[in-house]
């Protein structure tokens, strides 16, 4: 490579606060994934974005929530908006109601994205639709941080309908799921509220796949391959 090209290669500068809590992020070992997932940590994702596409849209804002011993951990949440130098579109923002004001005003990428590496720290990633959320934060962390979190994911668009089966030609969508379960959402499209909507989601996911004998983060990974497989193959379940 050239010296170009080595130039143009380089980490952005952080701030020492972002840099020290990224190494701290990097320092950690992996979780052991064949433990029991009630007993372990887990975080539930939610993003907002400037649009539905994850490869070219920008991240607006994340927020995330713990999910620990068979409970959602209501003291370990976290949220931020990202400053935007453009705010989205005005039907965008009717959609997350983040407006063109708190947009420009938001916290710098690097120190939100650190900060939410800090508070996830290697722990599984859980979402609705993840892949949506996952390469929104990879793609920003890439450009801010110079690197993209190693985190395992779970997709629940992808187990809700594996673990009922019965259900999964009716509830196609994240709404659809929770009105299934009686799941209230007073703040629909507010990251931090849609992060406490899908993780009551979660234990009733979790419940399921206990009864099924699948315990661990690397059942369900299975699982979830298993659905995707069949997803894509076009099978019906």
């Amino acid at each position: 490579m050239s010296w170009l090209g080595r130039f143009l290669r380089r980490p952005p500068s952080l701030a020492s606060n972002d840099a020290a809590a990224l190494a701290s992020y990097r320092a950690q070992a992996q979780p052991e994934l064949n433990t029991t997932l009630s007993a372990q940590r887990v975080v539930v994702v939610d993003v907002e974005s400037s649009g539905l596409d994850p490869y070219r849209d920008r991240l607006i804002s994340v927020a995330g929530l713990a999910v620990r011993d068979g409970l959602v951990r209501l003291d370990e949440g976290f949220e931020s908006v990202l400053r935007q130098e453009q705010p989205s579109e005005e039907q965008n923002i009717l959609i997350h109601g983040i407006g063109g004001a708190a947009q420009r005003e938001g916290r710098h990428p690097a120190g939100t994205l650190s900060a939410f590496l800090a508070f996830a720290g290697k722990d599984p990633l859980i979402a609705f639709h993840a892949d949506f959320d996952r390469i929104l934060i990879e793609r920003a962390t890439a450009s801010v941080l110079g690197m993209k979190p190693d985190n395992a994911w779970l997709d629940l668009a992808l187990l809700a309908p594996a673990l009922f089966p019965k259900h999964a030609a009716s509830a196609r969508n994240l709404d659809d799921w929770l009105s299934l379960f009686g799941i209230e959402n007073h703040a629909r499209h507010n990251a931090l509220a849609d992060t406490l909507a899908t993780a009551q989601l979660l234990l009733a996911v979790l419940a399921a796949a206990k009864g099924l004998g699948l315990a661990t983060w690397a059942d369900l990974a299975r699982l979830q391959k298993d659905q995707r497989w069949l997803n894509s193959s076009g099978r019906v379940v």
